[in-house]
């Protein structure tokens, strides 16, 4: 029996995703919920498991397809007929019948090839392993006939090519997405991580090689790119990402459907700095980073709390505001892929110590492509960190459909008047864009200097729950 798999639903609001890599071809033997092809769709690069275990069929996309929701992917034989073949054997010891010979007859087709022509390597043991290398292809279902009919006269040459080209592909989908960004075939690879697995700093060394053997060769190297000319020059022209144009619609919403207004102010953050650096050392030797994020975080879930209009969306089309009990804090971060806004849950409820050690592991998650749509949804109000990368005071756009996002600069040195007194004080600038469909000019001065108060009285915050 045939089974189509195709595209299931990925989410709210993700009608399609773009195939960066097909992890399987026609003849795999494949397992159920091993990985059929890897998409990047919204902000996010999933691998889609396959629904049934089997031999593939028909691979019905390529690398470069954008597929929607519910498009097949591939066409299985499906191996659930073949697990039935094994049920005839008890039957035939009973039904023996007259003569003995009908007895010595099913003990023999029990472990023959038919079997194993279709359906024997997905039951049989050794079967698992090459096919969960997914890129292999042919090869993979090479070694388990070997195992099975070393008659085969393929089955040697076979078992030499599905060594080399599994070693190749056992990748986690980071790898597999660096090495495209950086233009390294996989398959050219020797993985040095726990069982043949290849890593990222094999996968530069290969980089420092071909950089190393390229130099000389710069015009055959530009032959390989995709330039022309315009009026005035070369011009090099590439696909638009799913992220980028994912992030381009986001921005277009915004600037045509939410009226922005930006205020700015400063917090004078001395003490909390003069706090964070005689902490940092406890912090480092638990394994969590202190960084002034943490406090701001912190803050900012705080100052929600009594300004649920900033927590808030607007609803146009019934005519509603909808007012979020829960308080999760997007951290917008600049990746190599395009901007990510992973949310972190419930900040409110959470202590310094603990929003600083789940801001690590989501840094980590960015860092290395580790996460899920669902990772990436669910934001109430947006932070974005100008300060670390530099520069004061900016615009930022609202990250629909939230209504407000803040954006902080580097903190500097400045004079302040204190009772009359000029003193050097650090700091921190502080932009907040907001939605003004919802959101007032006195509501937003409110909510920031709320925020303001928190940083200013770090204090407050570590004894705020």
């Amino acid at each position: 029996m045939t089974i189509e798999v195709k595209l299931p639903e990925l989410g709210d609001g993700i009608e399609s995703g773009d195939v960066l890599e097909v992890l399987v071809q026609e003849g795999d033997t494949i397992e159920k919920e091993q990985g059929i092809v890897e998409l990047e769709t919204d902000k996010a690069t999933v691998e889609v498991p396959c629904s049934h275990a089997g031999r593939i069929v028909k691979v019905h996309v390529q690398i470069g397809d954008t597929v929607p929701i519910g498009a097949t992917l591939i066409t299985v034989e499906a191996a659930a007929p073949a697990a039935a073949a094994p049920a005839p054997q008890p039957p035939a010891p009973p039904a023996s019948q007259p003569p003995a010979a009908p007895v010595e007859t099913p003990a023999q087709p029990a472990p023959t090839q038919p079997a194993s022509t279709v359906s024997s390597p997905a039951e049989s043991v050794p079967a698992p392993a090459p096919a969960q290398r997914s890129d292999p292809k042919p090869a993979a279902k090479a070694p388990a006939a070997d195992r099975e009919s070393k008659p085969t006269p393929t089955a040697p040459p076979a078992v030499a090519a599905g060594t080399e080209t599994g070693a190749a592909v056992a990748a986690g989908p980071a790898i597999r997405r660096f090495a495209r960004e950086v233009g390294v075939d996989l398959s050219t690879v020797a993985g040095t991580g726990e069982n043949g697995r290849i890593t990222r700093e094999d996968v530069l060394a290969v980089v420092l090689q071909t950089s190393k053997t390229a130099r000389g060769k710069q015009p055959a190297a530009d032959a390989n790119l995709n330039t022309t000319t315009d009026d005035w020059g070369v011009v090099r022209i590439e696909k638009m990402a799913k992220i980028r144009r994912t992030i381009a619609d986001r921005m277009h919403q915004s600037w045509t459907t939410a009226p922005r207004v930006t205020n700015f102010d400063d917090a004078d953050v001395t003490e909390l700095e003069r706090m964070r650096q005689a902490n940092k050392a406890d912090y480092a030797a638990q394994g969590i980073k202190l960084t002034t994020m943490p406090f701001l975080i912190k803050a900012c879930a705080m100052a929600l709390r009594d300004h649920p209009a900033i927590n808030a969306s607007v609803d146009m089309e019934n005519g509603q505001i909808i007012y979020k009990e829960y308080y999760n804090i997007g951290i917008a971060v600049d990746t190599e892929r395009g901007l990510v806004v992973p949310p972190l849950r419930d900040a409110n409820k959470l202590s310094i110590p603990a929003v600083a050690k789940e801001l690590g592991n989501l840094a980590e998650k960015v860092r290395t492509g580790d996460f899920g749509i669902n990772d990436l949804r669910g934001g109430t109000f947006t932070i974005s960190n100008l300060g670390a990368i530099g520069g004061t005071y900016s615009t930022p756009i609202i990250n629909v459909p939230e209504v407000a996002i803040l954006l902080v600069g580097r903190a500097r040195k400045m004079p302040v008047v204190i009772n009359d007194e000029v003193q050097v004080r650090l700091m921190m600038p502080l932009s907040l864009s907001y939605d003004h469909r919802l959101v007032d000019g006195a509501t937003a001065a409110r909510f920031l200097n709320a925020v303001i108060n928190y940083l200013e009285a770090p204090g407050r915050l570590l004894l705020a729950l």
